[in-house]
């Protein structure tokens, strides 16, 4: 009798307990959340300047118009904003142009014109209309003269007359060669005509001796044949001596084919989308016209030190035999020097492995390698760039020392380097890195963006042109994205917090002054939500790593005891920051979540931004290894330090969050209970070449990466309570990848798995309704298989 009664209380505390957690509730829904952004309210962004420092332009809506569009603040009355006219938005300048030295005239394109702007009035005028595209305006040494690209090739417009001059001669054909070989029908019918016809004869000959005697003493024009191949980055030295090109031989690599199933014909349309990983890759060269020899040559890559070192993943494939040959490299677009006496070109291997800056000698083609970074892993890092980028890389006023970023300290910092001492020199330092580094127009000064404040942060700094001690420009926690005036006398700051969207501000450019807000966008039903600032923490990973994130509690007296890990996309990407996340939707989900009673954790795993090359690469070869592994720590520290049930916890995310979570409940279902794979890549041999062959070489030559790091391997694991979704369009990870997952499962008789498909939706879902139905149904999963009934 006594235990019939226990068991009755058990079930009575049972019910009871469950009618509390489901008695939980929350201001916000799905439905809210998840409705067109415009909710929200307004906010700011694509900043620009006019070129006479007295108004900011900037992309807004205050009218509730369809969709964004051009607004206006004039510094004259700061606390009016303004629609620009159609006509002011047409005039706006383009970013593509050149000022001259004094800053007094700017050129640029605007569809397809050459045109003028003068700095103090503010006014423009076309120079030139050729009725095709003219692009790459730069003014040369004798700033009377103007250089352009047209039909890829390279004109000079003199400022005064007014005249133009073509100075290559580049034709995007094969060259044609004269054919005059006759049949032997041919040839008798000539020679019987010429024995019965003597004038014909006689003239006959008499012409071939003119046309010698031209051949003798004319030279035809030279011109550069580029026959298939394309050309690319063509520009002109200050000089007018040089120009430089590349050409690229395209790969025929065979595309993967999206169909779309609701196309508005009614018919299925095939989206003809990227290649798989592995791509044969195309060939880049890199060409110096000489116009003063009217002549071309290549730059010579095959001396650079190291050209021919194989990766250390070697090692894993004793028995295969590995040829040492000359790797691929592309050397990208040239920079040359202000007095176009030296110019410097950016160098990457195909593999990955290797950035070579260095110095051309324009005479000759030859490369001197001027400084090598070398990652066995991959280079990458803030302002290094990528294959078809030089990052930050320039020169200075000197004209003798050049400028870039580097890892070489495990961070991404600002480095000088002098091309006759070839000494190096760090301009900055330390365990924080450096963010779109330019210099003032003035040539004394840097201005840069770093996260020396914490990784959390980002603020703005002025600091010698050869280094010395930085002046801190902004002040507020946060993310400050600035937009200096033209006449750097003004700062505008896009800036946000946690919680906060993003907003404009003003501030003199000093570190003394005060910022005055200009925009104020959040809607009334917005701000009536409090919307939690979750907190900055550190747990200790299994290999001793404190690894970042961001928390969002409930109050102790709504706490449920289950938690959801959410892990962000992209892979190198940052979201435990104290900046609005563009992960927004999220964001307000999570604080719906905490509602709800649930712990929610936003971890910055091995491989995310902004803590170093170390953290960058610890995905090397094996994704779904370190980075998943954070994700098991985590959900440790919340059974440890927060009280979560272990037998609780949810995990979710979309796109690389979306592979983590198929790992995760098919390698760690110990751990997991439940998780939402979005737009989940669930074989990395699949998806593209860019991307994954940084991380994973490629499946050919090391497929025990791939087989380590696809989910599709493991889907024998699956034991929680797992929800696909995936947009049938997404056109960056293909439908068909979970389609195969699918095959998979159900090969494998799993049977509590469920898939749901967006049929209009590509990898970024658009539609209100998608972002709705996805997100109940994560928050179905959840209720269901989280809370204890």
């Amino acid at each position: 009798m006594h235990t019939s009664l226990q068991k009755i209380s058990i079930v009575l505390f049972l019910v009871l307990n469950t009618q509390i957690i489901f008695a939980q509730t929350s201001e916000l829904s799905v439905d809210k959340i998840m409705q067109d952004p415009s909710w929200m309210g307004t906010f700011p962004s694509n900043i620009k300047w006019s070129a006479d420092s007295k108004t900011i332009y900037f992309n807004y809506n205050l009218q509730k118009d369809p969709a964004d569009s051009l607004y206006k603040i004039n510094l004259k009355n700061p606390d009016e904003i303004i629609k620009a006219s159609f006509s002011e938005e047409q005039k706006l300048e383009s970013v593509y142009g050149d000022y001259n030295s004094k800053r007094s005239k700017r050129i640029y394109t605007q569809d397809g014109h050459l045109k003028m702007l003068i700095t103090k009035t503010n006014s423009s005028s076309t120079l030139i209309d050729l009725g095709e595209r003219i692009s790459n305006p730069q003014f040369m040494e004798n700033e009377d003269l103007v250089s352009f690209n047209f039909n890829d090739n390279i004109y000079i417009y003199s400022l005064s007359s007014g005249s133009i001059k073509k100075v290559t001669n580049i034709k995007n054909t094969e060259k044609k060669e004269n054919d005059t070989k006759k049949t032997k029908k041919d040839e008798w019918l000539e020679n019987e005509n010429l024995s019965l016809l003597q004038i014909i004869k006689e003239r006959k000959e008499k012409k071939e001796k003119s046309d010698a005697y031209k051949e003798m003493v004319k030279k035809d024009p030279f011109v550069f044949y580029t026959g298939s191949k394309v050309i690319s980055n063509l520009q002109l030295s200050p000089s007018g001596k040089y120009a430089t090109f590349n050409l690229i031989t395209r790969s025929d690599n065979k595309n993967t084919i999206v169909p779309n199933y609701v196309d508005a014909s009614g018919y299925t349309q095939d989206l003809n989308t990227r290649s798989k990983v592995g791509d044969e890759p195309g060939k880049i060269d890199l060409l110096i016209y000489n116009i003063e020899k009217d002549t071309v040559y290549p730059a010579q890559t095959n001396n650079l030190p190291g050209i021919q070192d194989q990766p250390d993943y070697v090692k894993y494939y004793p028995n295969r035999t590995w040829e040492k040959s000359d790797r691929s490299v592309i050397p990208w677009s040239t920079i040359f020097s202000d007095d176009s006496q030296n110019a410097i070109v950016n160098i990457r291997s195909t593999d990955n492995k290797d950035r070579w800056i260095t110095l051309l000698d324009l005479d000759t083609g030859k490369l001197k390698n001027l400084d090598r970074q070398r990652d066995e892993a991959w280079i990458a890092g803030p302002g290094i760039g990528y294959s078809y980028s030089s990052g930050t890389l320039g020169w200075l006023p000197d004209n003798k020392t050049i400028y870039f970023q580097s890892e070489q300290s495990g961070y991404s910092h600002l480095y000088l380097l002098n091309i006759e001492t070839t000494n190096k020199q760090a301009l900055t330092a330390g365990e924080y890195e450096v963010f779109e580094p330019f210099i003032s127009s003035d040539k004394k000064s840097w201005y840069l963006t770093t996260s020396q404040e914490g990784p959390g942060e980002r603020h703005f700094y002025k600091m010698p042109l050869y280094g010395g001690k930085m002046e801190k420009l902004t002040t507020v926690i946060g993310n400050n994205d600035v937009y200096l005036s033209p006449d750097e006398k003004q700062m505008v700051i896009l800036y946000s917090y946690s919680n906060k969207p993003w907003e404009l501000y003003i501030k003199k450019t000093s570190s003394n002054s005060i910022a005055k807000q200009l925009t104020s966008g959040q809607s009334e039903e917005f701000t009536a939500y409090k919307w939690r600032d979750p907190d900055l923490i550190k747990f200790q990973a299994e290999d001793g790593t404190m690894v970042p994130a961001r928390i969002y509690q409930p109050e102790i007296s709504n706490k449920n005891g289950t938690a959801v890990i959410f892990v962000h996309g992209a892979g190198y990407l940052q979201n435990a920051h104290k900046w609005w996340s563009s992960y927004f939707r999220e964001y307000m989900f999570h604080n719906l979540l905490t509602d709800l009673g649930y712990t929610v954790l936003d971890i910055d795993y091995r491989g995310s931004a902004g803590y170093g090359r170390d953290w960058r690469t610890g995905i090397y070869r094996h994704m779904g290894g370190k980075d998943l592994s954070d994700q098991v720590d985590g959900a440790e520290y919340l059974v440890a330090e927060h009280g979560i049930d272990k037998d609780n916890i949810g995990i979710y995310g979309g796109s690389y969050g979306g592979f983590i979570t198929l790992m995760a409940l098919f390698n760690e279902a110990e751990t997991f209970k439940s998780g939402a794979a979005l737009r989940s890549v669930t074989d990395w041999a699949h998806y593209n070449d860019g991307y994954t062959s940084n991380i994973l070489n490629t499946p050919e030559q090391d497929p025990i990466a791939y087989k380590q790091s696809s989910p599709i391997y493991f889907a024998e694991g699956l034991k929680g309570n797992l929800l696909i979704a995936h947009g049938m369009l997404d056109v960056n990870v293909h439908f068909q990848d979970v389609v195969r997952l699918s095959q998979r499962l159900i090969e494998l008789k799993k049977e509590n798995w469920e898939m749901a498909l967006y049929p209009v939706e590509d990898h970024g879902f658009i539609e209100p309704s998608s972002w709705t139905d996805e997100y109940k149904r994560i928050l179905n999963l959840f209720n269901e298989t989280l809370l204890n009934k």
